[in-house]
């Protein structure tokens, strides 16, 4: 069953699917099988076993559910074999909770009312539609609480529209009509309008269209305007034809029964089906609109981790401001602190000439090869002093984001890493690395505190750190980690790691200095064979006696390498990095049961290019100076700048001022641009040229210019 349905959701082949569920359920992680059993899976990449991963969730807790309802109705005596196929038989939770609906226990209703006065005769004499003295048969049910032969209908309506609201047929008819036709409409709460916190919604203050085409940025914008208060929504789809459609499927008479069920029906559909399905609608559209908000944030944070990393150089970072001054640390080349100071260049102090002569001798004194320069407050006023700086060697300057460096400086990362220090010093540190190797820095901050996405904090946060967290860990193993320098954070990413295993591997680094070779890893506190196979090959050893200890090469396959380096009468460093004799390789002869030639073909990449970064390098980038604020912009304008978020509607720039300017998707290019991260890339440099600015809402429109 489990394999059928991963078949259904993802057409994948059996034997591929069937393998990696084995290797999953052998605690493998989706890096290593990705990587290293591509044999077993028929090359799937993570994202497809990914999905292998989500589907098996997704059956497994039908399969729970399903359980839970068979025991509940059971223990109330209502199983039937009908029933119990048909549950066993439901493939999604929708039909399994609609087959589920009439015997849920629910707190006391209106049929239960009139079923207690003994009515539910009634309901059904009025269902079979089958009499013409419906008035005389109502008047036998009148005794107790029921005083009338209205009183006696009325509950017997109750009764009918339960069942109405209970029946599968037509709740998918609702449905139907809801998928559709509906639409969502928002309206202004009077009192609200003028509230300076609501403006930022004003385009919602009134707006209508299909709940079915709605964008998934403008749903979530809606559905948080209507949670702070602002707006009202509604979901609306033409009542009379819903109406009309059940009718037609009930009523099949022209008597006092067929009036009587249309009113049962109305008001079925108004107090029971309709609240209870538009709200299913908007909450599978919600869904929807996770689902594509989480991607756009999985995709940028997959950018950002694998942005450009400057590499092991000495660095001056600098966490710039005003009133408080401009924070500098000296970072070594493996991103350990040197030195610490401020320096008070911008108003209201104005001391410029000191805190370039203070730079300059920072610079010389540590041989700083880069200076970072934080993106917030004061920024371009400090890459404008520091660009007049005259110093010895020629030193690279750049502007790095800031985005998170506040909380990791707050963390208890960061606490541990300097206790002796405060979060502005800490701050700074942060900046210096970001520069240096982004993705080591970047995996100690919560992903959904770096603001990269659209709507984080509206999408179903369960599953957003599910997804990010699986980007991490794919990135992290795809750009592999030097195990004598990497962080807990960064370690506890790696393939079979974890946290524990991490702080493990750091203890063993404290007391017995840096791992010589990989054999070393099997000594550290925990760490068993299965932890071992998941995670050697992504944690790579720098000057290691075996060369194969810094590539991706697994050690399970150093036997594989030195035959073949035996073959070409090389030892293993000769054959690493000569592609010539790679070539001369016959990799059939290497073949066995468990190692073929996806798997070979891997190796021989990997020795050609031993450990290669797959990042690009980091580059210089300069604003243009005469742009300070965004007063100074002006329509038809060229300008460089640096794409620093992304979303389905279109890319955020920064052009070097407080304010990001938008690049509206329909901006991106002449034609029609169905997936923004197909024309730009997080922290792309970029030209762009102004079309709008709205200073009163401090609001840029952009252009993708292209030459």
């Amino acid at each position: 069953m489990l394999i059928k349905y991963i078949i259904s959701q993802t057409q994948l082949p059996e034997s591929s699917i069937k393998n990696t569920i084995q290797l999953l359920n052998d605690a493998c992680t989706i890096p290593f099988i990705s990587r290293y059993r591509k044999e077993h899976t028929g090359n799937l990449d993570e994202v497809q076993i990914g999905d292998i991963v989500k589907y098996k969730e997704q059956f497994e807790t039908l399969e729970k559910r399903k359980a839970t309802i068979l025991k509940a109705l059971e223990e109330q005596n209502d199983l039937t074999p009908a029933l119990k196929q048909q549950i066993d038989l439901a493939n999604n939770l929708v039909t399994l909770e609609d087959l589920y609906l009439p015997f849920k226990k629910k707190r006391k209703t209106k049929a239960d009312t009139a079923r207690n006065n003994g009515l539910e005769p009634l309901a059904k004499i009025i269902m079979s539609q089958n009499t013409s003295d419906l008035e005389g048969i109502a008047y036998k049910y009148i005794k107790g609480d029921v005083k009338s032969t209205d009183d006696a209908l009325e509950g017997a309506r109750h009764i009918i529209a339960e069942w109405i609201n209970e029946r599968t047929d037509l709740r998918n008819t609702i449905r139907q009509q809801l998928e559709r036709f509906a639409m969502i409409s928002s309206s202004v709460i009077k009192t609200k309008k003028n509230d300076e916190k609501a403006q930022k919604f004003r385009d919602y203050f009134e707006w209508e269209e299909a709940l079915s085409r709605i964008p998934s940025h403008r749903l979530l914008a809606i559905l948080r305007a209507e949670k702070e208060g602002f707006i009202r929504v509604k979901i609306e789809i033409d009542h009379l034809r819903a109406l009309e459609k059940i009718e037609s499927r009930i009523i099949r008479s022209q008597n006092e029964c067929a009036n009587q069920l249309s009113i049962a029906i109305k008001d079925a559909y108004k107090r029971l089906l309709y609240p209870s399905l538009s709200n299913e609608a908007l909450q599978v559209a919600k869904d929807n609109a996770d689902t594509s908000a989480i991607s756009v944030f999985a995709k940028n944070l997959k950018q950002l981790l694998l942005g450009s990393p400057l590499g092991e150089k000495r660095v001056l970072a600098i966490d710039p401001g005003f009133r408080s001054g401009c924070k500098i640390v000296c970072i070594d080349a493996q991103g350990q602190l040197q030195h610490n100071e401020t320096i008070y260049p911008h108003p209201p102090k104005n001391d410029s000439i000191g805190a370039m002569q203070k730079i300059k001798s920072l610079a010389d004194a540590y041989k700083i090869e880069a200076i970072a320069i934080g993106n917030g407050t004061a920024s371009r006023e400090t890459e404008a002093l520091i660009r007049k700086v005259h110093f010895k060697n020629d030193i690279q300057v750049f502007v790095v984001s800031e985005a998170g460096a506040s909380i990791y400086s707050a963390s208890k990362i960061a606490r541990e890493e300097f206790p002796d220090y405060d979060v502005t010093v800490r701050g700074s540190v942060s900046i210096g690395r970001r520069l240096q190797d982004p993705l080591a820095e970047l995996v100690k901050i919560d992903a959904q505190s770096i603001g990269v996405g659209q709507y984080q904090h509206d999408v179903d946060q369960n599953k957003l750190q599910k997804s990010l967290d699986m980007v991490v860990e794919n990135c992290v193993n795809a750009v592999g980690v030097n195990i004598n320098t990497a962080s807990k954070s960064l370690l506890s990413y790696v393939s079979g790691i974890g946290p524990k295993l991490a702080e493990n591997i750091l203890n063993y680094r404290q007391e017995n200095g840096a791992f010589s070779s990989r054999k070393d890893i099997k000594k550290v506190a925990r760490l068993g064979g299965k932890a071992f196979e998941q995670g050697a090959a992504f944690l790579r050893i720098k000057d290691a006696k075996n060369p194969l200890d810094d590539s991706a090469v697994h050690p399970e396959s150093y036997a594989i390498v030195k035959e073949m380096a035996r073959d070409l009468k090389v030892t293993i460093k000769e054959l690493i990095g000569n592609s010539a004799l790679l070539k001369q390789l016959d990799l059939k002869k290497y073949q066995t049961e468990t190692v073929g030639l996806l798997t070979l073909e891997d190796i021989v990449k990997e020795l050609e290019k031993p450990g290669l970064d797959i990042r690009a390098q980091a580059k210089v980038f300069a604003f243009n100076q005469n742009i300070k604020t965004i007063s100074d912009l002006q329509e038809g304008q060229l300008l460089p700048g640096i794409v620093n978020n992304i979303t389905n509607f279109g890319c955020f720039v920064d052009v070097g001022i407080k304010e990001s300017g938008l690049i509206h998707v329909s901006n991106l290019s002449d034609s029609f641009v169905k997936d923004v991260s197909e024309h730009v890339s997080l922290h792309q440099q970029i030209i762009v040229k102004v079309l709008e600015v709205d200073i009163e809402r401090k609001r840029i429109q952009l252009k993708l210019h292209t030459t």
